[in-house]
């Protein structure tokens, strides 16, 4: 009787310390991930750290889940934070201007970027092998929306060489994003304004044919950056530490990969595009060094897109890129992770 006491003993310490395990104590492998509800502006290879950072568990390592959603414009993006359908926002810091020249209270900050290049391609409809942009006088490009960020960079680029935007070259701008590519195939166009992958299909296709990298033509920016509400930031400030950490060890990541094993790391992302495709788009982003390689948003780059914006006659005067940029956790990140 007192053996079959003690094994009753024996048995009953043993059933509760799996049961203290199942509910996870001692074990941090089961604590639950912080949910982050990320919005990202379009859904595009140019933003390849945060895929990598999603499939290469880099995110949950440190301790977040993604739920990504896409806005299919900086103007969408913006008002998934300011209603607080989302908590972090992927686009252009061109939205957070606009939004504090508005007089928002709780106006949205950048914290991190993720790109410091246009990275779309303008294409013809033939090889150009000598193109000059005198070759587009008189000539139509599908451009993007007015006010956002591609829109101005070609316009901007037009004037830097000369040309005078919807009168020495038409711009078609009222066409959707997602539209743009369709619409230059069914003969819409003399050139086309296209990101990745998007110009590489139209390439294959034997549709359009790359021209000039638009990235290259305009120079350094701060092209798009992660941005959430100021509240959002001041009461968050482990889960936007972390999230910036993760953006930095993906952008590093990026760089020790070759274009295939980028390519491969985030094919679950566009399963529509082969892996040769996918590592052509890749190897063409990196040769024009299109991503940050930290987070750190560069505010001598941030006034260069404010010039032009004011270029483009949406913005009277630039903002303190104080008022909007805030590195502290990027600064902390590049300090921390080795």
């Amino acid at each position: 009787m007192k053996k079959m006491r003690v094994w009753l003993a024996v048995l009953l310490i043993l059933f509760l310390s799996v049961a203290g395990w199942g509910c996870g104590f001692g074990n941090e492998k089961t604590e639950k991930l912080q949910k982050v509800r990320l919005c990202e502006v379009v859904h595009s290879v140019f933003y390849a750290p945060q895929y990598i950072a999603i499939n290469e568990g880099i995110f949950a390592e440190e301790g977040l889940e993604i739920e990504l959603t896409t806005g299919q414009g900086a103007d969408k993006v913006m008002t998934a934070l300011l209603s607080g359908s989302a908590d972090i926002g992927l686009a252009g810091p061109e939205a957070t201007i606009y939004v504090y020249i508005q007089g928002q209270e709780d106006y949205v900050l950048n914290f991190a970027q993720l790109t410091k290049r246009d990275g779309s391609f303008l294409l013809g409809r033939n090889t150009e092998p000598d193109f000059k942009w005198e070759n587009l006088r008189g000539k139509t490009i599908i451009g993007g929306r007015p006010g956002g960020v591609p829109e101005m960079v070609l316009e901007y680029v037009l004037k830097q060489h000369g040309l005078k935007p919807h009168e020495e070259v038409n711009i078609i701008t009222n066409l959707q994003f997602t539209a743009t590519a369709g619409a230059f195939k069914g003969g819409v166009g003399d050139y086309v304004a296209s990101f990745e992958p998007t110009a590489s299909m139209l390439e294959k296709q034997g549709a359009g044919y790359v021209v000039a990298s638009m990235g290259l033509a305009s120079g350094e920016l701060p092209y798009t950056v992660y941005m959430a509400r100021k509240s959002y930031i001041q009461e968050n400030p482990e889960v936007v530490q972390k999230f910036t950490n993760a953006i930095y060890k993906a952008q590093k990541w990026l760089e020790n990969h070759s274009a295939k094993e980028i390519a491969e790391s985030m094919h679950s992302f566009f399963p529509d595009t082969d892996i040769e495709l996918l590592t052509t788009v890749i190897e063409r982003y990196k040769a024009q060094d299109t991503w940050a390689n930290e987070p750190i948003v560069d505010k001598e780059a941030f006034n260069r897109l404010q010039d032009v914006i004011i270029e483009a006659g949406e913005i009277k005067k630039p903002v303190d890129p104080t008022h909007l940029i805030v590195n502290s956790f990027a600064e902390q990140s590049t300090a921390a992770v080795k």
